[in-house]
């Protein structure tokens, strides 16, 4: 799963990239990604360290890709776009900054996303049409046609800018869709990059939208402030009159943006977060940790993070029937503890 920092050139793709990442990006390598991992944060591990005391903290983390600035003009975009369909969830990066107009370049990056994947459709369009001229046999004559039909439904959703809803598709048709890697299909969230100099970072808020969380970020000023140790940060901030952005959320609406969440496991050993995708069952978060415990699943005993963090042990959890013994298809849900049974 590959978070994608996308934008034009110069929107502070990199900054952003190196602030929640803290790799520095090769300049030398501008044209091509680069990636690296970013912890993801887990609040309740301060208190769950005190009551297990654990040899071990390891935490989940996700893979960061600064991808390649993207001409305004279109111009030498061609592979840099073919870079983006690799890319799972889009990271949009916004400037807010030299007299940049943060709505005009939203709508023209979007824009770009359609026009680019309008032009694999129809070209895929064109080939089927001149395939379907030659005999063919029944069974690929068939799949054409409904390769054809799915085709027909994307180019009408793209010409209209209309969000294409799964229950217009059959799951074969959605099958095919995934195989486009449509670029305006892939899930999006908006960081507006804001002045160094920005008090009023709320005003930002009025380019959001329902499905896609935005967030404001001076991401040269983050940068600048990663350097400094807490108490010249904080009198800095005082004085300039500005606000810092929680790194923790950026790195937890990414993740939820991507449609990935963590659960835990614990022991003195080690405390651990583990990904996985939304609404995955137990069998699969068994199988993130390690293929056998999928083979040999029996159950998985489950708690609460918050209600051992209120409780102190978990003797006082078994007192109170918190832990429940639950069967493969169980669904993860957030700030799960898990332990797995497996012959």
């Amino acid at each position: 799963m590959k978070i994608g920092l996308v934008g034009y050139k110069g929107a502070g793709k990199s900054s952003l990239f190196q602030w929640l990442t803290g790799q520095q990006p090769d300049p030398s390598l501008s044209h091509s990604i680069q990636s690296a991992t970013a912890p993801i944060p887990e609040s309740r591990f301060p208190e769950l360290i005190k009551i297990y005391n654990p040899k071990k903290i390891t935490y989940a983390s996700i893979e960061i890709v600064d991808t390649p600035g993207l001409a305004p003009d279109q111009h030498g975009n061609s592979s840099k776009l073919a870079q983006l369909r690799e890319i799972n969830t889009l990271v949009i990066v916004i400037p807010a900054f030299n007299n940049a107009e943060p709505q005009t370049e939203i709508n023209k990056f979007n824009d770009d996303l359609v026009i680019a994947d309008l032009e694999i459709i129809l070209n895929r369009i064109e080939k089927i049409q001149e395939q379907n001229k030659r005999p063919v046999p029944k069974s690929e004559h068939e799949k054409l046609e409904l390769e054809y039909e799915t085709l027909l439904i994307l180019q009408n959703a793209l010409e209209n800018n209309s969000p294409l809803k799964e229950n217009q598709l059959s799951l074969e048709q959605l099958r095919l869709t995934k195989g486009f890697r449509l670029l305006s299909g892939k899930p999006q969230m908006l960081i507006i990059n804001t002045p160094d100099d920005e008090i009023n970072l709320n005003q930002y808020q009025k380019y959001s939208k329902p499905d896609i969380p935005l967030i404001p970020i001076s991401a040269r000023l983050e940068l600048e402030l990663e350097s400094m140790n807490q108490t010249d940060k904080l009198n800095f901030l005082e004085e300039m009159q500005l606000t810092s952005t929680d790194k923790n959320l950026v790195l937890k609406t990414i993740l939820d943006t991507s449609g990935q969440m963590t659960f835990i496991t614990a022991g003195e050993k080690e405390l651990r977060t583990w990904l996985i995708p939304k609404d995955c069952a137990a069998l699969d978060a068994a199988a993130a940790i390690h293929t056998d415990m999928a083979k040999g699943f029996i159950r998985a005993e489950v708690f609460k993070a918050d209600d051992l963090i209120r409780l102190k042990n978990e003797r006082a959890l078994k007192a109170e029937n918190l832990i429940r013994k639950e069967p493969k298809d169980y669904i993860i849900k957030d700030g799960d503890v898990l332990l797995f049974h497996f012959s």
